[in-house]
């Protein structure tokens, strides 16, 4: 048996996670199904490195998103991958998301994240054009090229001796007693031990090796628009609303690229493939599954008006205009056109709660990522160390 570890997902958590067992002294082997690192959720999202405002004090992701904010930069900055922290504003536009604007701000201060409340008339010192009772202010967000970082990481796990080998679809895990073997179709690794980033997949892998956890993957295609060039000086930066505090979704937001593009999204919708970027990917198989996980009626019964609201915004670019002129009221009619879609990989509980934290399920010689959707990009070089001592401790 070779003293290798396997890890399944070239996304940016694998390969954060393979590059720092590199570090590490490692050898590791990472396969992905994809002729391309990055091929999902990673080369999909928004592009944004998230402060660690919104999330539950003392959580993973309010822990590793606020130190992954400034590992990700350092990163960025080390190995030249182009990034901006520009800063965003989180806009109250009627008085009643002022309560949760405050919440916002009392969640980021727990979690140290800079951040304060501005005026409408500060607020429109940052973003001249945006409509806001009250606004909160956060230095630490920025942007980032994220297939770029992982271009660098994989030179990082290249570099050390490991390797990437795509087009390889995993079709057989089978532990041992002092190692697993991975199958593909092609090859079998056999390795000391066995890290799943699957992402989208990440349920059925566990599955696969034995587990039987207690969530399953619900995917959710994310649309994003573009504003026209003509248009897109209306937006200077990053500005969101308000989210809803019981859905973990951040709602209809801007922005700028590093190109100087400004994109407007994404939605959320509950999606017929853990692959399906438009209307017309449907996957029998996936949409099955997912039916029957009894979580997503449970979910549907809780969230049925949300539901529709997106449903309704996927289909018409007039309603999308409309919630972007909550935050942008001179917008004209003409002012966005459809762009990519992104699909998150949303773990959901079997009584309908989505879990709202990053999740890990282990076994012997094995770590499982089994939710990891943003801010995880964001977090991946945090998310990494964790992995990286759960799977050093399980094979040593």
């Amino acid at each position: 048996m070779e003293n290798r570890i396997v890890v399944a997902g070239a996304g940016i958590v694998g390969l954060a996670t393979a590059a720092e067992l590199t570090r590490r002294g490692h050898r590791v082997t990472v396969i992905d199904k994809e002729a391309r690192i990055a091929a999902h959720q990673t080369g999909n999202n928004s592009g944004v490195i998230h402060s660690g405002l919104y999330y539950q004090p003392g959580s993973l992701k309010a822990k590793m998103s606020t130190a992954g904010a400034a590992s990700m930069t350092a990163f960025a900055r080390e190995y030249g991958v182009a990034h901006e922290i520009c800063g965003k504003l989180v806009v109250a536009t009627k008085p009643d998301q002022l309560p949760a604007l405050h919440e916002l701000q009392r969640r980021g201060e727990a979690n140290g994240v800079p951040c304060r409340l501005l005026t409408p008339g500060e607020a429109r010192e940052f973003e001249p054009h945006v409509a806001s009772v009250a606004a909160l202010r956060v230095e630490t967000t920025g942007v980032v090229d994220y297939p770029g970082v992982c271009v660098a990481l994989r030179s990082i796990i290249e570099s050390g001796g490991g390797e990437i080998v795509l087009n390889a679809q995993i079709t057989e895990i089978r532990p041992r007693e002092k190692g697993v073997v991975v199958v593909t179709r092609a090859r079998e690794f056999d390795g000391v031990g066995f890290v799943n980033c699957a992402g989208l997949h990440s349920d059925r892998l566990a599955q696969m090796a034995g587990l039987r956890p207690d969530v399953r993957i619900v995917p959710f295609r994310g649309e994003y628009f573009d504003v026209r060039p003509e248009e897109a000086d209306l937006i200077k930066g990053l500005v969101y609303p308000v989210p809803d505090p019981e859905f973990p979704f951040l709602g209809v937001h801007f922005t700028r690229m590093l190109d100087g593009a400004v994109h407007a999204g994404p939605n959320a919708i509950f999606s017929l493939a853990r692959e399906g970027y438009s209307w017309r990917s449907i996957s029998a198989r996936d949409a099955l599954e997912s039916a029957q996980w009894p979580g997503l009626w449970r979910l549907g019964a809780r969230f049925w008006r949300t539901g529709l609201d997106e449903l309704l915004r996927s289909l018409s670019r007039k309603r999308v205009l409309e919630t972007l002129r909550e935050l942008v009221p001179e917008l004209s009619d003409h002012s966005i056109s459809r762009a990519h879609a992104g699909v998150r990989a949303q773990a959901l509980r079997r009584d309908g709660r989505l879990v709202d934290d990053f999740a890990f399920a282990t076994a012997r010689r094995q770590v499982h990522v089994l939710n990891a959707p943003s801010p995880a990009a964001t977090a991946s070089l945090e998310i990494a160390k964790r992995v990286a001592d759960e799977v050093e401790s399980q094979v040593h």
